[in-house]
Parts: structure tokens; sequence; C-alpha cells
């Protein structure tokens, strides 16, 4: 078994100590500040999850960053880093030169970041040996949706379901698999086809919901996959299945999957833990393609410039 499968598996119970470890973790945005989150591939998928998640709550304005690309014209209250080495350049750099509060969410206690920061959150339950991350991106999101009032509860429920259940779909007939979001889960769109990609070398893409139909899609057809988190725009389901692409999506009333696999009435599932049966369908075909997702081709754990 590869480490990530394993560390896909701990998610339902780092979500519950994230949730506990939320309400004592100093640093955290306040109601009312002005807030930039930052973090490079990853790490910068879930600070857009969470910046759309904290202004839907009427916590403060909130934006998202990759690092690299954060604007300093801009003024914030706080700086918010979530870095699972707290080694990458961008980020240490970053950290470095900005003159507000920030706040480095990290895996490993002895990592610059840590230093850096004017407050830490240290995650090193949720770190992780792979090289592709999973819970420890997720626990972040799960400990900033606890800080926002969420009741991660239900959710780590969810997740309980999501590591154990069957896939929504036969690994076989799929060639290319596009992920939809809207709102918060756009960000976990683009994580679940970064996951297929680092994982497989797979061909996966993805978009914000409403867009789908300027374009992208064009290249849904038989043999290939659109797999949508939360709401979904009226009529995307119909238009996908005229294409002959298969549809899977967790908020259906009938059930999790649109090909039938898991039959009717089930509630649906968090997004969250959605993403967990999509980071499994990325080890799953990694798996079916003879690959290693434990050791993914050009990557490395952090990205540390010269």
């Amino acid at each position: 078994m590869a480490y990530v499968d394993g560390e896909i598996a701990s998610q339902p119970d780092c979500w519950r100590e994230a949730a506990d470890l939320a309400g004592r973790s100093e640093g955290l945005p306040r109601p009312g500040e002005r807030v930039a989150v930052v973090g490079c591939g990853t790490s910068w998928f879930m600070a857009m999850a969470y910046a759309a998640l904290r202004e839907r709550a009427g916590h403060g304005e909130t934006d998202a960053f990759q690092a690299s690309e954060f604007l300093t014209t801009r003024r914030y209250d706080r700086i918010v880093a979530i870095t699972r080495s707290g080694t990458t350049t961008e980020v240490v750099d970053l950290l470095g030169a900005v003159d507000v509060p920030t706040t480095a969410i990290v895996g490993d206690p002895s990592a610059p970041a840590v230093h850096l920061a004017s407050d830490a959150v240290l995650l090193s339950f949720a770190d992780e040996r792979s090289v592709v991350q999973t819970r420890f991106a997720t626990t972040v999101l799960a400990l900033l949706r606890a800080h926002l009032g969420e009741d991660l509860g239900p959710i780590a429920v969810d997740a309980e379901v999501a590591v154990r259940a069957p896939l929504p779909v036969d690994l076989t007939m799929i060639e290319q698999a596009t992920f939809l979001g809207r709102g918060w889960t756009v960000g976990l769109a683009h994580e679940a086809a970064l996951k297929c990609r680092e994982a497989a070398t797979f061909w996966a893409e993805a978009y914000p919901a409403m867009d789908y139909r300027h374009g992208p899609i064009s290249i849904a057809a038989v043999g290939r996959l659109v797999w949508a988190f939360g709401e979904v725009p009226d009529g995307l389901a119909e238009d996908v299945a005229a294409t002959g692409a298969a549809f899977v999506h967790g908020s259906l009333g009938r059930g999790y999957s649109a090909l039938g696999r898991w039959g009717g009435g089930r509630k649906p599932l968090d997004p969250m833990a959605d993403l967990i049966l999509a980071q499994r369908f990325a080890v799953a075909l990694a798996a079916s393609r003879g690959l290693n997702p434990d050791a993914p081709r050009h990557l490395t754990r952090s990205v540390v410039l010269a």
C-alpha cells in the first residue's frame, strides 16, 4: 500500500482533531479583518476555498493568492500562509518581506515559516510522508471551517463514508476528467484535477461550473468524465449527458452518483468529503497505469529554489 493510501484514510480523524484545535489557535483571522490567504499548488487551492467561505460567512474581505503573485500594493490586516513543509521559497520569501501580522499554518514545527510568521498553527498530526498532498490540505480547510463556526462533526462522518465507499466510476471507461465547482468548491475542483495530474499523469482539467459551457464542454465525449462539487447550475447535468460524458455530482438529492452506483435517496456528501473520493480516484488511476503515487514524476515534497 502506498503512503498516500493511509494518509487519505486518516482524514476523518485529522478533521476532528483540527476542529478541536480551531478554538485554541492564536493568530487565525478575527471577524472584520481584511485578510489575504497565500499558498502554492494545493495550498493555493485551499486558500481559494477558505477565502470564499470566509466572505460568505460575513467575516470580512478575504483574497487568495498564489504566493508569488501576491499584490504588495494592497493593504491587509493579516496574511495567512498555508504551507505543509514551511520551506516553499515563494511563501518563505513573502513572510520575510511583509510588515503586517502573518499566520503560518504548517505541518513541520521546525520549518523556517514557523519562525518568520507572527503566529503559527502547527498541524504536525496531519503532516505527510507522501509527496502528493491529501490530508494536510483538507485538515487545514477543516481547521479554518471550524474556526468560521461550522460543525465539523457531520462532515467528518461524511469523510468516513468517503474513505470506504466504492468509486463512482469505472476507471477502465474513463480517458479524461473535468472537475467543476461553484463558490468555495472551485478550489476543490482545481485540487481534484491536480491530484489526477500529480499522482497518475492523467489528463484532468478544472473550471468554475458556470464557465464550463463557455468553451470547455467542447471536449466532453463518451469515455470522459465531468465531476462537480457542491451546487451545480440548472441544466448542466442534462447538457453533459447530451455529450455522452459521464456525470458525477456529490449533491444530487437522488443519490451521490449520476451513474447510479450508489442508488437513490442518499444524503449528499459534503464537498470536502467528496474530494476524498476524488483523491482515491487519482490514486486508483495511478495503480491502473502501473505508477507509484508516492513518487510522482518531476515532483518533490517542497519546491525550494536557489
